[in-house]
């Protein structure tokens, strides 16, 4: 079964650049939301999760942060055992 991957993103934003890169690189299909298209959404998705950055990453609806989180979780061996 294919992980569900959502990423919240804005145009410019080298940590959503990199972390759309570091997916594609693992060959994982995500589904991305561009706040500038979808704004009452992401402001909703931001308070509720009480996150202030971007992008904000959720991987089989658990919210795992951005792109740093990602990154730490991949080091730790972690973020693949989420895709399962």
């Amino acid at each position: 079964m294919k992980p569900n991957i959502l990423i919240y993103t804005k145009h410019g934003c080298p940590y959503c650049n990199n972390a759309k890169i570091f997916l594609r690189d693992k060959n994982l299909e995500f589904t991305e939301i561009k706040v500038e298209e979808e704004m009452s959404k992401t402001e909703e998705m931001k308070l509720k999760q009480n996150w202030k950055t971007l992008p904000m990453i959720f991987v089989n609806d658990h919210f795992i942060g951005g792109y740093s989180d990602m990154q730490e979780l991949h080091k730790k061996g972690e973020f693949e055992k989420l895709l399962n």
